[in-house]
Parts: structure tokens; sequence; C-alpha cells
């Protein structure tokens, strides 16, 4: 073992920071360059290092000796199991967009702002994965969503993008408002922002004060007023949904997904979903215990509101991808249909224990997978557009023939998010199952079993117009561009290694919910 200072315990979101930094500097001396080998040569670098801290100290056990992780700044950020665990989705995820984009950008001005503000978005991700305190994730909730805004409207040339972008940035502000005046509510209603003292107070009764580090009440043990903490905590859900894309809170994301560039699609709808989760199952699971929330009276049940927009968010995502005409508005329908998928993690509880452990694990584990398998799908229409072929269905038509290996990667993406045993979707899925089997929540079962057999239907649509269908016109495939390329296949070759490697995927997780 490798004895490190404590502030070590962030080097994977530090990683991400400094990279970003060093473009910044890179684009200050030489503001015209255009030298995107080196400037993404940093960029894959940063989250490279990134996702092998992560790795190192998962596997290192960082956090695990005294079940409370490494707190830093009196507690307001705690690196434990299940931060490591989505940092270590951020950094891969990051790493195959900046990868992929060194092809992608080429071609276009500003390149070092692009990179940079990929880094200070994934920066903003990993800060959230080790937040305990609301004030703090929502600092670094900010910080994942101002870049975002400025890389959909990235193609200032394409009225579309920029329409995306705006359209983004005025309905993300009202969530940010909405987010705001919950956790506004929720430290009236309790005396704090930290996790575990809205926990202490809600299990009390009484509103908490943080003196020296120790949570104590308040001279007077003063009632914590139900109403007002139900009131914030609703409001909380919808500032995680409008994060998570999930029903009602849904409508930005096909609009962004489809206007910004592709690799920004993959990040916003892989890693973006990624920190949105990580933020609810902190908050959730730690700060409102659904036991003593329902012993204590007058405030929200969020296991059933999760539940409704669970199977809401799963029926109108995947509805919504059946109709679509064109690829890319139909993966960007089929990320929400997932997000409710991922929603079972939260609506599968029944109460604390193992029971919560197993269907927080069943997310975070297809929150991984996913990160993998819809990434890589998004970069495939990345690879597509650099090739000039259309957006609709008809025109991968054959596209099979002319690049058997890139069609052969994005058959694996679509047939795992589907759920087919060909990568690691299916054992995901099944997993996140079997956690509403455990508690015997057989609408979100259902739910799930038929909105993955409606999945494979649109997801064959596209298997079968590049392997099946004889194209519709000429088309030549000139050039090979190896940064998009190599994402993509790296992104199915791992897909497929989470079959075997499915078992201690779902075992890091469960560790690190027990933990949390």
């Amino acid at each position: 073992m490798v004895a490190l200072p404590d502030w070590m315990a962030l080097a994977p979101a530090l990683s991400l920071a400094l990279a970003s930094l060093v473009l910044l500097l890179a684009d200050s001396i030489d503001p015209d360059s255009t030298n995107t080998g080196l400037l993404a040569g940093i960029s894959v670098l940063g989250s490279l290092l990134s996702f092998g801290f992560a790795g190192w100290f998962i596997t290192a056990g960082t956090g695990m000796a005294d079940n409370t992780g490494v707190a830093l700044f009196n507690s307001q950020l705690v690196v434990d199991q299940m931060a490591l665990f989505f940092m270590a989705i951020v950094g891969s995820v990051t790493t195959l967009v900046v990868l992929a984009s060194y092809d992608y950008i080429t071609e276009h001005s500003y390149q070092a702002e692009f990179f940079a503000l990929v880094l200070l978005s994934a920066t903003g991700m990993s800060l959230l994965s080790a937040a305990n305190s609301l004030a703090t994730a929502f600092v670094a909730l900010e910080l994942v969503s101002l870049p975002s805004y400025a890389l959909v409207a990235f193609l200032k040339e394409n009225k579309g993008s920029v329409e995306a972008g705006l359209k983004y940035f005025l309905i993300g502000a009202v969530s940010s408002a909405v987010l705001a005046y919950g956790i506004s509510l929720v430290y009236a209603a309790t005396g704090v922002l930290r996790f575990d003292g809205v926990a202490t107070a809600i299990s009390s009764g009484t509103i908490q004060t943080i003196s020296e580090g120790s949570i104590q009440a308040q001279s007077g043990d003063p009632a914590v007023p139900m109403a007002i903490l139900g009131v914030g905590i609703l409001m909380i859900i919808g500032g995680v949904a409008f994060k998570t894309a999930s029903v009602p809170f849904h409508f930005w994301a096909p609009e962004a997904y489809e206007g910004a560039p592709a690799p920004i699609s993959a990040f916003l709808s892989s890693a973006s979903k990624a920190a949105g989760f990580v933020l609810a199952f902190r908050a959730f699971a730690v700060a409102f215990p659904i036991g003593d929330l329902l012993a204590a009276g007058g405030a929200i049940n969020w296991v059933m509101a999760f539940q409704i927009l669970a199977i809401a968010t799963m029926f109108i995502g995947n509805f919504a991808a059946a109709t679509q005409e064109t690829v890319k508005r139909m993966l960007a329908y089929s990320s929400v249909g997932h997000a409710g998928y991922v929603l079972i993690g939260l609506a599968a509880v029944s109460g604390s224990g193992e029971g919560l452990s197993l269907s927080l694990s069943a997310g975070m584990s297809h929150l991984l997978v996913y990160g993998f398998m819809n990434t890589g799908a998004f970069l495939f229409i990345a690879l597509a557009e650099y090739w000039g072929v259309g957006r609709r269905f008809e025109d991968y038509n054959g596209l099979g023939k002319e690049a058997p290996v890139a069609c052969a990667a994005m058959t694996v993406f679509l047939f795992s998010l589907a759920g087919l045993p060909i990568g690691g979707g299916f054992f995901s899925k099944f997993y996140l199952f079997s956690a509403t089997l455990n508690v015997g929540a057989w609408s979100l079962a259902a739910a799930l079993i038929i909105n993955s057999a409606l999945s494979l239907f649109y997801y064959s649509r596209v298997v079968k117009a590049m392997w099946i269908e004889e194209p519709t016109g000429s088309r030549t495939i000139e050039s090979y561009p190896m940064g998009l390329y190599t994402a993509v296949v790296g992104a199915a070759i791992v897909t497929v290694l989470l079959v075997p490697g499915f078992n201690r995927v779902s075992e890091i997780a469960f560790q690190a919910a027990q933990l949390l």
C-alpha cells in the first residue's frame, strides 16, 4: 500500500482540471494554433490519468477502512467507493469522446476551447461524484452545465446547433433555479446542507447545526417542518430529473443531442447522465432516508415518485424512439428510455440495508455498461457524419459492406442496448430486473421487459439497414479516421468484455452501495 495525502483522493478530478488549464495555457501562447494532435493528446492524457487514478484507488480499497471515505473540506467532499466508481465512468467516457473529437473537429476553429470545455465539464462531474453537501453538489452541477451549453452550440455556423444550445441553456437555467429553491427549502427545514446532517435532522425530528465537524441539535430542539421539507425534496427531484433527461423534464435532450456535435451528444448522454444519477443516489440514499420520512409523516414518499418517473420515462422514451426517422434522434430518445431503467435503482427500494444496496448497485452497474455502449453508438454517428452519410435510416443502407468493422461495432452497441447477450447490457438489465423482483415491484419489472422488447424493434432498423438493405445511391468511403475508429472499436471491445467481467463490476458497485 502507498500512503498518500488526503487531497490526492481528488486526483481523478484534479487530472482533468490540470489538463484543461494546460490547454488554456497553450491556447493563450498560440491562439491561432490548429495543432489538433497536440490538443487531443493533452486531453486524452488527462482523461486517461483520471480513469487510471480512479481504477487504482478502487483496487486499493480507498475509503473502505473506516467505511466513511476520505473526507475533505469539513466533509463537503467525500471520496469513497461510489465516488470513485462514477469517476471511473466519467474518465472512460471522456477518454473516448476526446479521442474521437481529434478527427471530428479538425476543420473547425477554437479547438483548444473545445477540448478545455469538455475537460472542465468532466471535472465538475468528478467533483459531483464526491459531493457530500447540497451546496457543493449545486456548484459542481453548474460546473458540469455551463461548459455543456457552449459545447452544444459549438457549431456556430449550424443553425440547429445554435438553436439546441439556446434551448438547453434556457431550460437548464430554469431547472437550476428549481433545484436551488428546493435546496433552500431543505436548509430551512433542517438547518444543514450536509447529507448526513439532513438525515440526522429527519431521524431525530429536530433542526441541526454543524459545530467543529460534528452535527448537533439546535438549542430548544425545534421540530422539523415536514411540509416544507417535502416541497424541497420534490423540487430536488425535479432538478435531478432534468439533469438525467427523465420524463417530463426530457424535452431538451432530443433537441440538444441532435443539434450538438456527435461526440458531445455521446458525452452528454453518458457521462452527464451518470453525474446526475450519482447526485440522486447520494442525496436520496443518505440525506433522505425513506423509512424515517414515512415514519415522520408529512414529507413526500420519494420512492413512489421515482417509481412513477421510471415507468413514465421508460415508456415515453422508447415509444418516441420507435417513431423517429433519423438515427441520431432515435438514439436521443433511446437515452431517455435508459434513464428510466437507471431510475429503477431508486424506485426499487425497500428501506435500507441490503435491499437498498441491491437496487443502487443495479443502477450503478447499468450506468457503467451504458457509458460504453451508448458512447460508442453516438461516436458511430459521428463517424457516419464524417463520411457524409445521411441522417435517416435508409441512408445507412449497405454501409456494412463498405465499413464492416465499424458496422459490426455498431451492431454490438445496439443489441447490447436492447439487452441481448452480445454485450454487458444484457447482464446490467438482468441485474435491474432482479432488483425489482427483490422488492416485488412487478410494475417496474413488466415495464423493463416490455420496453426492452420494444427497443429491439427500433435498434434492429439500423442493423437491418447496414447489413441487409441495398444502398439507395452511390457512396464512396475514402478515409478511415484514426481517432474515431479507435474510439468506436475500443468501446465495442469493452462492451463485449463486460460480459465475462460483469460480475466484478456488480461486486464493486454493490460494495460501494453498502458502504454508502
